[in-house]
């Protein structure tokens, strides 16, 4: 389903090998330990998440020595009710310290780059400030880190690859502490460097996944789906995200808008999918009962997906809205079948009450959402066809008397 704090993570060929600091893996552990700690995750176990997650979590903090973020996820943890572990938690005397300590290692990263200013050449220069960044970024919060990354990007002759780097790095930590805005202008500026630039492929390629992974921040799962489906053969990206959330995002985002035929050739017989079908069996069981018409499965399944969309970070502000499209496609598909069919025949298929599934259908139709209506009277539901041409002419005359409203506001302003 979804990968786990000190699970086995599938990893391509030809992976990155460069920084991964922040470690993204840590960013997934901190959402699931949350939204199990306030009650949203109800069942850990359906997505494979231990009890003591929690304990884990803070383990993994101490040994990458962030003492402020230890502290804020302490307060969250000592306001839960359902935290029963709070005497295990750290004291504010050994966080004092540690932060004394990492205090005293960031002076001399930085005396290590005065010291390659004085002595060695513009590449040590380079790598002691990369030095400072990187342990900026895994310890000391996210305005000392992006602090130390601007000192970086203006250190004059750095060549556009390194620049990248930079500004990719950055946008992890961006993304590590959930600053969307700061994460969405990072990767747009290293998209544009990269297509300026050339920037090799092993970049442009990681990139893509930068860009999708920001696009489901914001929503916008129709871009995302078609940078994610692009690299699932070529996924290289495994400092931002596991391959096997990879896959999962790829097929959620693309069964909402691929055609058919791509569905099948690309998804649901993809060989790099059919590979790690074992890690990922409710996503691919939705993906394969709605290509093969199974509505009974198909329905149920998404009840099966909710706490795993709960439990990914990208995933969980979406999911309302993934779970009402993945009805929404389901419900149309079904219905582009029939002109007409019982609505006790549809919930059969579907494996709902009738009234479950009216009370749905009559929401979806009032929104504009499936082209069909119902007979209540003779428990009919009638599918209408969309006229296209009916539906051009319109979108004409409005357009048109747009226009016009326009040329005449333009007409009076050169009067004047």
């Amino acid at each position: 389903m979804v990968s786990t704090v000190g699970s086995t993570t599938k990893v391509k060929p030809n992976e990155n090998v460069e920084s991964t600091t922040p470690d993204m893996s840590l960013a997934q552990a901190i959402h699931r330990m949350a939204v199990i700690v306030d009650g949203t995750l109800e069942d850990p176990a359906a997505v494979r998440l231990s009890p003591s997650l929690p304990e884990t979590v803070m383990s993994q903090i101490v040994e990458v020595e962030n003492p402020s973020l230890y502290r804020q996820l302490k307060e969250t943890l000592l306001h839960s009710t359902s935290y029963t572990h709070a005497a295990s938690l750290i004291d504010e005397v050994e966080l004092t310290a540690m932060e004394a300590s990492l205090q005293k290692t960031y002076e001399q990263l930085e005396a290590k780059v005065d010291e390659a200013k004085e002595n060695a050449g513009d590449m040590e220069v380079l790598a002691a400030r990369f030095e400072v960044a990187r342990f900026a970024a895994k310890s000391l919060g996210k305005d000392m880190a992006y602090a130390a990354y601007d000192k970086l990007l203006a250190l004059p002759k750095l060549s556009s690859g390194k620049i990248i780097d930079a500004v990719m790095e950055c946008a992890r930590v961006a993304s590590f502490y959930s600053d969307t805005k700061k994460n969405g202008e990072l990767v747009d500026k290293a998209v544009k460097l990269s297509n300026e630039a050339g920037g090799d492929w092993d970049k442009r390629n990681r990139l893509k996944v930068y860009s999708a992974l920001n696009k489901l921040l914001i929503r916008d799962l129709k871009g995302a789906a078609s940078l994610l489906v692009d690299c699932i053969a070529t996924f290289s990206c495994n400092e931002f995200c596991s391959y096997t959330d990879f896959v999962i995002y790829a097929i959620l985002t693309n069964i909402l808008y691929l055609p058919r035929t791509e569905l099948k050739s690309k998804i649901v017989d993809g060989p790099e999918i059919l590979s790690i079908i074992n890690d990922i069996p409710v996503v691919y069981k939705l993906v394969s009962a709605l290509y093969e018409c199974d509505y009974r499965t198909y329905l149920h399944t998404i009840v099966e997906l909710q706490p795993i969309l709960i439990a990914d970070r990208f995933l969980q502000p979406h999911s309302g809205y993934i779970l009402r499209e993945l009805h929404v496609l389901g419900y149309k598909q079904f219905l582009e079948s029939y002109k007409s069919v019982t609505l006790e025949s549809m919930a059969m298929s579907f494996g709902v009450g009738t009234t479950f599934l009216d009370l749905q259908l009559s929401r979806f139709i009032a929104a504009g959402r499936l082209t069909a209506k119902i007979d209540k009277f003779g428990g009919v539901v009638e599918t209408t066809r969309p006229d296209l041409k009916n539906s051009q002419y319109r979108d004409t005359i409005q357009k048109g008397d747009l226009l016009l409203n326009r040329i005449q506001k333009l007409a009076r302003v050169v009067d004047l």
